[in-house]
């Protein structure tokens, strides 16, 4: 298989394309990136020789560039995905999101090839009880989940339309290797690590359910394989955690890899104004593709949190580069030459 990766060069693409290579070793893994300020090659280091991986630089913004490219199926990570970047100003996540959708959408029709849409829990609102499954209405509350939730109706559409293969993946907060740093996981790992105050939103009480990437990866891997045209497929771990508990759970950590007393990090703890806007809760039941297709999360969340926190401690220098700006020069220095020529 040609699999076309778009946004593989960010974190949960990148973690998807080292996954793929080593489960299916004859696949031929496309990675098409813009590389936005979120997309680092360095991700990807340890693949960049393989002989089933090529990486071009390019926009789902762009359909001619999309054209030049053979495959014969995309999974689309491509994203700005930042919730308070979108706050700040929506414009660049209605162009990716929507309009980059929409690109690779008409490519999948002109060609006919399978197209794995990954979306998010966010597009369903906010919860206080109970759980959305695949028929939740949607109720976006952020510039961000809005834009996801229009990308999503688009690859319905389609498939209603011009009845092309294509499948939605809904999933919960994916933490583990390789995140960028402004999200809360690394976030929090690098702050205490330098012993800087660790912003709280609000009470902290916002509960989100938590997955392992790498238990996100083999689930997008069999809704490629095993999924229904036009069906949508939540992804959960079913582990469910306030804010709060998470940080402290990851000072917690950290402070044992440092021979502290958890309570000399647990003071960098810095309740902030809330986050316009911000969900209460997500909830999302992952009995559908458990069910339909035999996926099933394998990292409890303590271990992935341990791995996770052990991952950022052992690998310092990768995002020591991405606070500097140093990452940014990786594609020159790497690419650069070899694509003048």
């Amino acid at each position: 298989m040609k699999l076309l990766v778009t946004g593989g060069a960010g974190f949960i693409g990148s973690n998807y394309i080292r996954y793929a290579l080593s489960a299916h070793p004859d696949y031929r893994v496309i990675n098409l990136d813009r590389l936005t300020y979120a997309g680092n090659l360095e991700n990807l280091r340890e693949v960049e020789s393989s002989p089933g991986y090529t990486f071009i630089k390019g926009d789902i913004r762009d359909r001619d560039c999309l054209r030049d490219v053979e495959f014969d199926a995309i999974i689309n990570f491509a994203a700005e995905s930042h919730v308070d970047r979108s706050i700040l100003d929506a414009s660049p996540f209605l162009q990716t999101n929507i309009m980059g959708t929409h690109n690779l959408l008409e490519i999948a029709r002109e060609r006919a090839c399978a197209f794995l849409h990954v979306s998010t829990d966010e597009v369903y609102g906010s919860t206080e009880t109970g759980f959305f499954n695949e028929a939740s209405p949607l109720q976006p509350n952020s510039p961000y989940a809005a834009s996801k939730a229009s990308s999503d109706m688009l690859v319905r559409a389609y498939v209603e339309t011009y009845k092309i293969r294509a499948m939605i993946t809904r999933c919960s907060n994916n933490y583990g290797p390789y995140q960028f740093p402004e999200k809360l996981v690394p976030l929090v790992i690098i702050n205490a690590l330098n012993r800087r105050p660790v912003p709280v939103y609000g009470d902290g009480m916002n509960v989100r359910d938590w997955i392992y990437a790498e238990d996100h990866c083999r689930a997008i891997d069999a809704v490629l394989h095993k999924g229904s045209a036009g069906e949508v497929y939540n992804i959960g771990s079913r582990n469910e955690r306030p804010n709060i508990e998470v940080i402290r759970l990851l000072l917690e950590k950290v402070a044992g890899h440092l021979g502290l007393n958890k309570d000399e990090l647990t003071g960098l703890i810095n309740f902030v104004r809330d986050r316009e806007g911000h969900d209460r809760r997500y909830a999302i039941d992952p009995s559908k593709v458990e069910k339909q297709l035999g996926w099933r999360p394998g990292t409890s969340f303590e271990e992935g949190i341990s791995k996770t926190v052990d991952w950022y401690i052992s690998n310092r220098q990768w995002w020591q580069r991405i606070i500097s700006g140093e990452y940014m020069k990786y594609y020159d220095a790497q690419y650069g030459e070899r694509l003048k020529k």
